[in-house]
């Protein structure tokens, strides 16, 4: 390597792609990752690493590959694979997390190229963070599938292209102040499905995915708006109707994943069930913590207790969507 080129590398900024005119192509471990951005959204080092260990097992190659894909645009598509997000810079100390990336039209290039591209994968418009999180929690579960033989994690974009449909559902539901029936859309965050192998039998889950940072009320007079009780009514109406049948194609049972980075809301949540539920409680609202992503984000690890721990419920017991 020549002494030039050695110093720009030594310079190499974590925000800005600097170039050594290096020539890199996509092989079929680096295809791999930008299916699994494409899928679950963007995601850190040590979850790209997770699922190609079993291609190349050093992380310090997972490192340094990522690195040069970020960087080097001397490709067959003329540009870098992949871009690291500034959003993720936004935070303190932030040379000092793991680095988050995005896939690029040049990876896009190669995942239609490898019949790879599916428009309805999971790709949401919003606030990054809130995004970000939801790809760490569908990635984090389709690990932890990848290390038990007893399940298996079908994604998104599988699901709908089946159905031929939409992730949007049209949702009816009455205002409780005014006792009208209003119409609105409900558009999950994510969608996957788990199939549990048990006894020579195959048994199906589908999981709809709710993220929430503390942004939504828990109550609202404006029902235009998001809010905890507007989600509650009409999942009452997509999931408690048995809606998402129709909608999806589907006979197996569904449930919802909700995601907090804050206990508080979650609680709030959870005690607005008890309070407008049946006296059995709600059996298909599930709820946990990601402390991760709290006022003090930094990308987390991925997390196998979304798998292998089980979920509160309001009025029912804890429920583990790792067992059949």
């Amino acid at each position: 390597m020549a002494e030039n080129e050695f110093n720009v590398i030594k310079r190499r900024s974590r925000t800005r792609p600097t170039t050594t005119n290096k020539r890199v192509t996509a092989q079929p471990r680096d295809i791999l990752w930008f299916e699994k951005i494409h899928q679950h959204g963007p995601l850190s080092t040590s979850f790209l690493h997770g699922f190609s260990k079993h291609m190349h097992n050093s992380e310090k190659s997972t490192k340094l590959r990522l690195t040069d894909f970020f960087n080097e645009d001397h490709t067959p598509q003329n540009g870098t694979f992949l871009n690291r997000p500034h959003q993720q810079f936004r935070t303190i100390d932030s040379r000092y997390n793991e680095l988050i990336y995005d896939i690029t039209p040049a990876s896009t290039s190669v995942l239609k190229k490898a019949g790879l591209w599916n428009i309805q994968s999971a790709k949401q418009s919003g606030p990054w963070l809130h995004n970000y999180m939801v790809s760490c929690v569908t990635a984090s579960i389709e690990l932890a599938t990848l290390e038990r033989e007893d399940i298996n994690f079908i994604p998104q974009s599988q699901i709908l292209a089946l159905a031929n449909t939409e992730l949007k559902y049209s949702t009816q539901f009455v205002e409780p102040n005014g006792g009208k029936t209003l119409i609105k859309d409900i558009i999950p965050d994510a969608l996957f499905e788990l199939e549990y192998k048990h006894s020579g039998q195959n048994y199906f889950r589908f999981f709809l995915v709710e993220a929430d940072r503390g942004t939504e009320p828990t109550t609202t007079k404006n029902f235009n708006r998001k809010s905890h009780l507007r989600n509650l009514l009409q999942y009452e109406d997509y999931i408690g109707n048995d809606r998402y049948k129709q909608h999806l194609n589907l006979t197996s049972p569904s449930l919802v994943l909700n995601v907090f980075s804050d206990k508080i809301k979650l609680k709030k949540m959870v005690d607005l069930i008890e309070t407008t539920s049946s006296s059995t409680g709600n059996p298909y609202m599930l709820f946990q913590y990601f402390k991760e992503f709290d006022e003090s984000f930094k990308p987390p690890k991925p997390n196998s207790e979304f798998l292998n721990s089980s979920w509160q419920r309001a009025g029912k017991s804890d429920f583990d969507i790792g067992k059949i």
